[in-house]
């Protein structure tokens, strides 16, 4: 994906706000231990367990060491850090479910890996950089900010064995608004901390952009349906030279059901048969492969007893060596069928136990962990996307694009080419999908470019939804510069509704700035919008 879209706001009036913490409390396997910290005090020691503070390149690394004591969560403390009033923007632990929004402020809510603090000419922002080795989330009392350094393995304290844990860099920043103080303005000082916080973003010459069947035939498919889309991808697309991503969704698995979405995915169903021929099929029509899978969830009865996760038989546990090596044969598998694009789904909902909006900070529920105790869960699930993104690796031909779903995007920056920054919108209920797809577009487009292909997810294109709004929608999708999917039967369009998809396929395949929500600080879905064509209202 091209970084064009990839603004960074004139760095005049931007100022580093890290300093060392005032406060540092360690929590350990049932215990508590508090330490107070000199503002220029850079360790402590409690028991076996050491916590150092580096600073270097602008931000501030945490490291904790221990030999024999299982180290639960660190929590940091900086006082004063600003006065009077403001607003607050918080992140989510994975993908946003119409919930992100700016907040008059509140004490002690949790806000995930990063927030931004919006007063009178400066916007303030708090984060860690991306991939870090604990479950990051901060929280602001009063004037106060504290940040949570949860380094668990699931829900017991990870045991380092002496080894020294780099946990999170924190960074920090200070954005003077010098203009007006203006939404835009704001906008921009929250990408460029964006940038800030992931130096590696895997963007490639490619923009994403194409169809996926799945919220019109919502699992209910086949080859024949599948070069039916495919052919008609490729007439709504004639003469744009770069080529569209059909995505397969679930369904196309041998032991799919309606009570079952899981593996194995070394083979397709009788409705799919040979899926490289079927790939091939599809290349012919013109169109570029893609296909959906969810890699950690498999009840074949071949698994070995050992590779599933304590707290559910039917998951994959991803601290185990031969899970990973499994996962990236199936990833290879994939890419040797000839697909292009993998989306790869559910893995949060499958490690957790629950959503995002369900993980609140205590992430997940019972007792468990995973089968080996040194690692953290973050740091697992970095090696998780990690392993994932080495197997898309193609000697021989392009690469394999990866698309993430129910991914952590902050574990997941750099690791993969575009995420899902929001839940499911819809082919059968419009506020479904304004509630989930307007919100992540807007709110998650600080990520665009900065992070990866932010995807807001498809336009859904039924009998359903009143086309005037969904010509809406795919209009300012089209142009915001990130991901572009459509949902659609062939044949359900009129010719008018035809030339207006063909033309959002063609905004869809060039590189654009990322848009701007013009009124994203007055409302949860924006219907005013600055994209690369011009100022658009929009009546969602």
């Amino acid at each position: 994906m091209k970084t064009e879209g990839k603004r960074i706001m004139k760095t005049e009036g931007k100022r580093n706000l890290l300093r060392q913490p005032d406060e540092i409390r360690l929590m350990t396997g049932g215990a508590q231990t508090e330490q107070e910290t000199a503002p220029d005090a850079a360790a402590f020691r409690a028991g076996d367990v050491t916590v150092e503070l580096a600073e270097a390149d602008g931000s501030l690394a945490v490291f904790v060491q221990a030999q024999n004591t299982p180290v639960r969560e660190l929590v940091l403390t900086w006082k004063a850090m600003f006065g009077g009033t403001g607003e607050v923007l918080g992140d989510t632990w994975e993908r946003g479910y119409g919930d992100l929004e700016w907040k008059k402020e509140a004490d002690h809510i949790g806000m995930p890996w990063y927030f931004f603090r919006h007063e009178a000419g400066k916007c303030l922002a708090f984060g860690v950089k991306v991939r870090p080795s604990a479950m990051c989330w901060w929280e602001k009392d009063g004037a106060d900010v504290k940040l949570h350094l949860d380094v668990r393995c699931g829900t017991y304290g990870v045991k380092l064995g002496g080894r020294k844990l780099e946990a999170a860099k924190i960074v920090m920043t200070s954005y003077a608004l010098e203009e007006a103080d203006t939404p835009v303005e704001v906008f921009e000082a929250c990408r460029a901390f964006c940038s800030e916080m992931c130096d590696d973003p895997d963007c490639r010459d490619t923009v994403i952009y194409g169809g996926n069947n799945w919220y019109y035939a919502y699992g209910k498919s086949s080859a024949k349906e599948i070069l039916e889309d495919s052919a008609y991808l490729a007439e709504m697309t004639e003469g744009i030279e770069n080529r569209p991503f059909m995505v397969m969704d679930d369904g196309w698995q041998i032991d799919h059901s309606d009570s079952y979405n899981g593996g194995p995915w070394r083979v397709g169903n009788a409705d799919y048969g040979d899926m490289g021929e079927l790939a091939a099929q599809m290349r012919a029509k013109n169109v570029r492969p893609g296909i959906w899978f969810r890699p950690l969830y498999d009840h074949s009865a071949d698994i070995p007893a050992e590779w599933r996760l304590e707290r559910n038989a039917e998951v994959f546990d991803i601290s185990v060596s031969e899970v990973l090596e499994h996962i990236a044969q199936d990833i290879r598998q994939l890419g040797d069928w000839g697909y292009e694009l993998i989306k790869h789904d559910f893995s949060t909902y499958d490690i957790f136990g629950c959503w995002g909006f369900e993980m609140g900070t205590r992430l997940t529920n019972g007792s468990w962990r995973f089968h080996d105790h040194t690692k953290t869960t973050a740091e697992l699930i970095v090696r998780f996307y990690e392993v994932v993104h080495e197997a898309a690796k193609r000697e021989d031909r392009q690469d394999v694009l990866i698309l993430g779903c129910n991914c952590i995007g902050h574990l997941g920056a750099g690791l993969m080419q575009g995420n899902r920054t929001g839940d499911d919108t819809s082919g059968v209920e419009w506020e479904r999908t304004r509630k989930m797809g307007i919100n992540t577009l807007a709110f998650r487009m600080l990520q665009q470019g900065t992070f990866y292909g932010a995807d807001a997810d498809c336009v859904g294109i039924t009998e359903h939804i009143d086309w005037n709004k969904n010509r809406q929608w795919m209009e300012v999708l089209a142009e915001s510069g990130t991901p572009f999917f459509v949902s659609v039967k062939p044949g359900f369009l009129n010719e008018s509704q035809k030339k207006e998809l063909k033309e959002a396929y063609r905004k869809a395949s060039q590189p654009h700035p990322a848009a701007v929500p013009l009124d994203w600080m007055e409302t949860k879905t924006p219907e005013k919008w600055q994209t690369y064509a011009g100022r658009r209202e929009y009546n969602f």
